[in-house]
This record gives C-alpha cells, structure tokens and sequence, in this order.
C-alpha cells in the first residue's frame, strides 16, 4: 500500500474531523445563525454522500467482492456490509441520549443568556454532546479513509461533505460550553477536540485491517461506508437541513450535491 496515498487519505480525514472547529468559530464569532445557508449546505452534503454511495462505492464494494467470491457470492456480501453499516451507525446514534445528541439543532442565538438551564446543566450538556460527536465521527472516519484510500478522486468531496456535516455538530458542542463557563477559548477547544476522534477512527482502522486489505475485506468495508453515508444523510443531514432553514433550500441543496458529484465523477472517467 502506498505511503503517499496513506497519507492523504488520512490528511483529508484529519481536515474533515476538525471541521467542528469551523462550527464552534461561527457560534462564537458571530451574532447570528445563518439558517439558510446551513440548510443549503447541509442538503449538499447529503446530496454529495448519497450520489456516490449509490453511484460509485456500492458497485466498487460489489466488483471487488465478486471478483472474490463469485457474482452470487459478492451480491450477498455487498448488500450485507450495506445494512451491516447502517446498523452500525444506527446502534451508535441509538445509545447516545436524545438531549445530548450532536444532531438536536442549536444556533448562535441560544449564547444570548436567556436560557432557562442551570450552568451546570449546560456544561453537563455541552461535555455529553463531546463525548457524542467523538463517538459517532468515529466510524466517519473511517469512512472517509477507506474511500480516500481506495480511490483519491473520491476522497476529496467525501470529505468535504462530511466536513459540512460536522459543522453543526461543533455549534452543539460550543454553545452550551460557552453559556456555562463564559470562556470562548474552553468552547472552541472541547468542540474543536472532539473532531479528533475521526482521524483516530481512521488510524484505528488502518492499524487493524492494514495486514488484511484483500478484495474480500475492501469490498465489505465499502458497502459499510456506503450503509453509514446513506444513514447520516437521511437521517441527520437532511432533517436537519429542514429544520434549519426551508424545506426547498434543502432539496434544491440536495439536487445540487448530486450534480456535483456527478459531474466529478464524469471528469475523471
């Protein structure tokens, strides 16, 4: 495997994870939440992993997976490691409390003190949700590696969509942080720290399945990343988008991901 490719892939994951940091710079340099610019771009991204889930990753993860198992054979496994990545991603989203789930919807406007919640309640709240992203951006990257690895082309608008995905998730984590102990700089921190388990989840992966990367486990680990992108698009990106902001601004910021990618992946044919 190729020291140079490692590396990106593992670059692009590192800058998709601290993305939060992005997040957590917009709630605490700004005075104002920009609903419709959020809602479009949250809608792209969605559009962006949904296309090349589809499009692209799938039909790899089932050509490598034929090629060792046979048609039959790699049919079966591709749309195992599918599911098998939406449970994944689902059981993870399923343990994390709903109050301090990195996908409730928070805005800048919520810093403005008139918040009903105790600090305490708030630091409680801002550490969970920490703790939330950190767990659930771990299979994020090692999606975004796996699919940098595999194909660099791929790599690069994959990790940007997961890196408007994240967006949010650093507002969630800086804005009860901030209310409960006053200090941006504790903000940005913990929700810019709280990226970093998407590069761990990449190196992890790397460390364990390095020795083992045949056609076989390739193939299975693309159909999971296809199962967990599809997930986190339907069922995060693009309610959240709604909630953001109106609900054409999302779908036409859908639309716009998918040509996008389209167009992309048509470049490089």
């Amino acid at each position: 495997m190729d020291l140079s490719n490692v590396i990106f892939a593992f670059s692009l994951t590192l800058f998709a994870g601290l993305s939060t940091g992005i997040g957590s710079a917009l709630s605490l340099l700004t005075k104002k939440t920009s609903p419709k610019f959020l809602s479009v771009s949250l809608g792209f991204s969605a559009g962006v992993m949904i296309y090349v889930s589809f499009a692209e990753i799938l039909i790899k993860a089932n050509d490598a997976l034929s090629s060792a198992l046979g048609e039959r054979g790699g049919a079966w496994a591709c749309v195992g490691g599918f599911f098998f990545g939406i449970l994944v991603i689902a059981l993870i989203d399923k343990m994390i409390p709903s109050a301090e789930n990195p996908h409730e919807i928070h805005t800048v406007e919520e810093m403005d003190g008139k918040s009903e919640s105790h600090k305490a309640n708030l630091m409680r709240m801002g550490l969970f949700t920490a703790l939330a992203v950190g767990i659930h951006n771990f299979p994020e990257g090692l999606a975004t590696f796996t699919a940098a690895l595999s194909d660099p082309k791929l790599g690069v608008p994959i990790a940007v969509a997961i890196a408007i995905h994240n967006i949010p998730e650093g507002i969630a984590v800086a804005v009860p942080v901030f209310y409960a102990t006053g200090s941006r700089k504790k903000a940005f921190q913990l929700s810019f720290l709280s990226g970093l388990s998407e590069p761990v989840g990449a190196l992890i992966g790397y460390l364990l399945f390095y020795r083992f990367f045949n056609d076989v486990t390739f193939g299975f680990i693309f159909a999971s990343v296809a199962g967990i992108m599809v997930y986190i698009s339907l069922d995060e990106l693009l309610p959240s988008a709604r909630e953001y902001g109106e609900h054409h601004l999302s779908i036409y910021g859908l639309i716009a991901g998918m040509a996008v990618m389209a167009v992309s992946l048509l470049l490089f044919i």
